[in-house]
């Protein structure tokens, strides 16, 4: 069905012009409102609120300083080839069930020389009987392998922990680091590296929350002109924000959590929860400047940015509950951190910041920036109602150029390729990428990321199969070396270690892990009661990749399908909810080319910093995704419902999209530099995997801002008309209905 016309609108409806409630997609009545009486209870009650707040601040910060962190960089698990040979090695070789580090030794003399040789040997027999050490051995042992590079200054000795990197804990790490580097002097050089030695390594950010911090300030003095409300969207945002920095101290004890989640906490928390404080503030500021007092302005603002804001983060919080889809549980703790953050920055802004209202009330506009005023509030007046008008007038040629734009920046997204990234990619000045380059230019790439095979032989030692193992395997190409496999002492297990040629990260490497499962190892274990599994940490990131990029799609499924159906509940219609999914999966695309494009192909890759191109690590477009579209649901959801309300008032589907834009085009504007800002300031950090969320998330959220919302939705919903609001009867009887609007004289009213 069709909406009627304008004509058919003013002889129907009643005198405020908007639709009988029981017409489909008409206003309903109203059945309370629960925000606005929350903003009263807090602006009434904003002493104690204030002291709940700061209790809450002390409680989980004492909570989780007392607790400490215990942050976990584990990406693997499940029934895959490589957790079943790390199990069997538990199990068969109790010594190398642990992960491993490497002493690497570069020597201005031979290393050879007898002086060299009795200080490497003196270093790693200082390591020996360590805490949490297993085994050391020596690039002078017998029978293991060549670890004395051709020229012969560079070697490296392996120390076995008795641990994973996850479990092991730091202090033991550091000691074993700190008295290996000890024995360094000129001449005789020492680096660590490894998965354990990684865990302790500090990375900068390089100020990034500051610097975040510093631009949104500067946005927020442009768009309000006063420093008092410039500083309750920052107050608020980082009291919700320090709140989560302690649960997700707590999270890590209870789940896998990597080391960077509080930055990426960081990088969500402040983006949000300064927007969601932005559009409270305004709607605050525009009631007292229509002459109602604060605690009806409070009211006001809650009852109808407040509504905005609730149903935004949580669209936010349902897209991150997305990534529980992935089945990895480092991703458990990443992702409840992330949901932590956002649902402390939301309540923040519904709780406190109305609390904060109360002690500010008229002096909120106090200490003005100079030569700054505030815009016109007739729409007409505003460069973004003008801006609509000249959309509106050629509709397909302004949104076919903005299709073609965001076409062209996701075309590289058709090759990107998902594996983990290795030490290669970390800051030059890091010990694991001083290591890394040195095993590379003694023994070539593929010695960071040795393969381990775990051979299984019931019957007892089968020296022929062994043996066809490691003479097989060393003429395979892609194959380095194979160090002669290594027996248990009952004699029924036997370890194999493999160096590839290409480095960990190398797609050969991928394709060599595939062909000794595949095609090598088979056809030398068939007909035998022999079992080899291929392991390592290089297969295990080999495994996480490719289970990781088969659950995209059903991700991407669920949170695209979710969001359609919660838009279709709020905006009563089909072709709104249906434009949406289809514009931030364009986002999320031209995200997705722009970091293919720099990170992977090198493009512009000395500007960002990232000194090395690399494939892109697998879970990140997943987890990018659950939060771009979440995010780009929050200016969907506050330009649509302004939209929607002038559609509803004058029944004119181009004034309602000319006048929407142009009452939320300048707010939209502020909170998506803010966004942009806050994620691209941690490009600044040494941290690839922030570089690359940062630059992700800020690209998605200014193409989201302006291709899409100034350029794209205008078009659409002009060429599209009336029908941008149909919804059958049918659908409206069976979809539950939930709304972001509310009357504003009701709400004032609630005050008085």
């Amino acid at each position: 069905m069709t909406a009627p016309s304008t004509t058919d609108l003013t002889r129907t409806w009643p005198e405020d012009g908007r639709r009988p409630p029981s017409t489909p997609g008409g206003p309903q009545p109203p059945r309370g409102n629960r925000l606005g009486r929350l903003a009263l209870w807090c602006y009434r009650h904003r002493r104690a609120v204030l002291i709940y707040w700061i209790l809450a601040l002390i409680v989980v910060t004492g909570v989780s300083r007392m607790a400490g962190a215990d942050f976990r960089n584990k990406f693997g698990g499940g029934h895959s080839e490589s957790q079943q040979a790390q199990d069997f090695l538990k199990s068969h070789f109790p010594s190398q069930a642990g992960d491993s580090a490497q002493v690497v030794f570069q020597t201005r003399d031979p290393i050879t020389s007898p002086a060299n040789r009795a200080a490497v040997n003196d270093v790693l027999a200082s390591l020996r009987g360590m805490p949490h050490v297993a085994d050391v051995r020596s690039p002078f042992d017998p029978g293991f392998g060549s670890q004395i590079s051709p020229d012969g200054h560079i070697a490296y000795g392996t120390i076995d922990f008795d641990k994973t990197t996850d479990v092991l804990p730091k202090p033991a790490i550091r000691a074993v680091a700190d008295r290996a580097l000890r024995a360094a002097h000129p001449g005789f050089e020492i680096v660590l590296g490894g998965a354990p030695i990684n865990k302790i390594q500090k990375f900068s950010f390089g100020g990034a929350e500051s610097v975040g911090l510093l631009a949104a300030v500067i946005i927020l003095l442009l768009a309000f002109g006063s420093i008092i409300a410039m500083g309750l969207p920052i107050l608020t945002a980082l009291f919700g924000l320090a709140i989560a920095f302690g649960i997700v101290d707590l999270i890590s004890h209870w789940l896998v959590t990597p080391d960077f989640a509080p930055e990426l906490a960081a990088m969500i928390g402040i983006g949000v929860g300064i927007d969601y404080a932005l559009f409270v503030v305004t709607r605050y500021r525009d009631a007292l400047h229509e002459g109602r007092s604060p605690e009806q302005s409070v009211t006001v603002a809650l009852s109808t940015s407040g509504r905005a804001v609730l149903f935004a983060g949580c669209t936010v919080v349902i897209s991150l509950f997305g990534m529980f889809l992935l089945g990895e549980s480092f991703i458990y703790g990443l992702g409840l951190g992330a949901i932590a953050a956002v649902l402390l920055v939301m309540a923040a802004a519904l709780t406190l910041l109305p609390a904060v209202l109360g002690f500010v009330g008229h002096t909120i506009d106090r200490f003005r920036v100079p030569h700054l005023r505030r815009g016109s509030h007739t729409p007409a007046h505003t460069l973004w109602w003008r801006w609509s008008r000249v959309i509106q007038r050629r509709p397909w040629l302004y949104g076919s150029l903005a299709l073609a734009v965001l076409i062209v920046l996701a075309l590289p997204l058709f090759s990107m390729r998902l594996a983990f990234t290795d030490a290669g990619n970390d800051p030059v000045g890091q010990m694991t990428r001083r290591s890394y380059d040195t095993l590379a230019r003694g023994f070539g790439p593929g010695s960071n990321g040795p393969l381990v095979l775990a051979v299984e032989m019931p019957n007892g030692v089968n020296r022929s199969v062994l043996n066809d193992l490691q003479t097989r395997i060393q003429q395979t190409p892609g194959v380095e070396f194979a160090v002669p496999p290594q027996l248990n002492q009952s004699g029924n297990a036997a370890v194999l270690i493999v160096i590839p040629k290409a480095s960990p990260q190398d797609i050969k490497t991928e394709q060599l892990v595939h062909h000794l499962r595949n095609n090598v190892v088979p056809s030398i274990t068939a007909g035998t009661n022999t079992r080899a599994l291929v392991g390592g940490l290089t297969a295990a990131a080999v495994d996480s990749a490719q289970r990781l990029s088969q659950r995209l799609i059903w991700v991407i499924g669920a949170v695209v399908i979710l969001s359609f159906l919660l838009l279709m509940a709020v905006f009563r219609s089909v072709a709104v909810p249906l434009k949406a999914a289809v514009m931030n999966l364009l986002s999320v695309g031209a995200a997705y080319g722009v970091i293919v494009a720099i990170f992977q192909w090198g493009w512009l890759g000395s500007v960002v910093g990232i000194g090395k191109t690399g494939p892109i690590d697998p879970w990140i477009p997943l987890m990018l995704f659950t939060i771009l579209f979440g995010l780009s649901m929050d200016y969907e959801v506050f330009l649509l419902s302004r939209i929607r309300e002038e559609w509803r008032r004058t029944g004119d589907n181009a004034t309602a999209v000319a006048d929407g834009l142009a009452s939320t085009g300048r707010i939209i504007t502020a909170a998506a530099a803010i966004m942009v800002c806050v994620f691209a300031s941690f490009v600044l950090g040494d941290q690839r995997v922030l570089k690359v969320f940062g630059l992700g998330l800020a690209t998605a959220v200014f193409v989201d801002a302006t291709l899409v919302r100034m350029v794209l939705v205008p078009s659409t919903m002009e060429l599209l008309g009336h029908v941008n609001w149909w919804f059958p009867r049918w659908l409206d009887r069976i979809v539950p209905k939930l709304s972001v609007e509310v009357d504003e004289e009701t709400a004032a009213a609630m005050a008085d």
